[in-house]
């Protein structure tokens, strides 16, 4: 298969030579037409040996995916693109490998949280180039050491990404692609800057971004249905009660709190219409969902009294829950009697 001629933005560096740091690497990269994306994930969820702090990488035509997990749960997916790099909703990841299966390429991989995090924030967060010189490999750290750079610095030569984690301009720790375990660093950055047989020097870029320690818990597709199923069903519950009145006034105040609650862009939207990708927390889903359902409800109270209790343990029965787990009714000043 041929590969991508797709360049990282603002390099020569080619997306499909990207590789990244991992403690054991589980699936070698592979065509994606050999992987059941779905049947991995499920595995990684479920069974012991796949519960693993880790990440998927998958390399499409135009793109490379990165999928992150936390003991095996997908919690949050990123982008490197010729455009840039960007945060991407997990459904959208998904649905670009399903898209690529003949072209893309996966490797899956058990890496540090740590590492995870500095990954997700090197797509998420503000990056400062530096440039850098193949026969100078010290004069990039000697400048990060004179400014007193605190942070992480990435260094990518001929694709191979490596992470220095900096303080006060002092080298503090790393994850490094390609390190042998009794490398020392400094021998390990020589080998990056090292030239090729031919003569010819690495590709190189090297950047700059603030430290992160973890990735932030994106809301899963399947939790974002379950809330805009629970909106319908609020819906649906209060126009019993309260006909022509709940579904109307439902809307009014779904359009009056968008600018506050981005969420309800993903859960408020009509059911036969395709739902709305969006990168929200679990915490967002909550707060969207409580704060509308409060306002509406206090709407409907006025017209039927009382109506508020009875209309969320009709709606909220089946996922009480999981609700209860996430604070929803505390949010909330009825009690639900079950």
């Amino acid at each position: 298969m041929r590969q991508s001629a797709a360049l990282l933005a603002d390099s020569s560096v080619r997306l499909a030579d990207l590789q990244f740091p991992w403690s054991r690497e589980h699936i070698h990269r592979t065509r994606l037409a050999y992987i059941h994306v779905d049947n991995l994930l499920h595995f990684a969820k479920i069974d012991r040996d796949g519960r693993i702090d880790g990440y998927i990488a998958a390399w499409l035509p135009d793109e490379l995916a990165l999928l992150f997990l936390r003991r095996g749960e997908l919690i949050s997916a990123a982008a490197f693109t010729e455009a840039g790099r960007e945060v991407l909703p997990i459904a959208v990841a998904l649905d670009r490998m399903q898209g690529e299966l003949e072209r893309g390429e996966l490797c899956y991989c058990e890496a540090p949280m740590e590492q995870l995090g500095w990954m997700y924030e090197s797509c998420a967060g503000a990056l400062r180039g530096y440039p850098v010189r193949p026969d100078d490999p010290g004069g990039l750290f000697t400048a990060l050491q004179q400014e007193q750079f605190t942070g992480v610095l990435e260094l990518i030569s001929d694709g191979r990404v490596s992470y220095f984690q900096f303080g006060d301009g002092q080298y503090r720790s790393g994850y490094f692609t390609g390190r042998t375990s009794d490398e020392p660093v400094p021998a390990f950055v020589e080998a990056q800057f090292r030239a090729h047989a031919d003569g010819t020097g690495p590709v190189l870029t090297a950047r700059t971004f603030a430290l992160r320690e973890e990735v932030p818990e994106q809301a899963s597709p399947a939790l974002v249905e379950t809330y805009r199923d629970l909106f319908w069903r609020i819906v649906e519950a209060g126009e019993r009660q309260a006909p022509d009145e709940a579904r109307r006034r439902a809307q009014k105040v779904r359009d009056a709190l968008q600018g506050t609650h981005v969420a309800l862009d993903a859960i408020g939207i009509a059911r036969d219409r395709k739902s709305v990708p969006l990168v929200v927390s679990p915490e967002q889903l909550t707060s969207a969902l409580s704060g509308w359902a409060l306002q509406l409800l206090e709407q409907l109270e006025v017209i039927v009294p009382g109506i508020a209790p009875e209309v969320l343990r009709d709606a909220t029965r089946e996922h009480r829950f999981v609700l209860q787990k996430a604070g929803f009714y505390a949010r909330l000043p009825w009690t639900v009697g079950w």
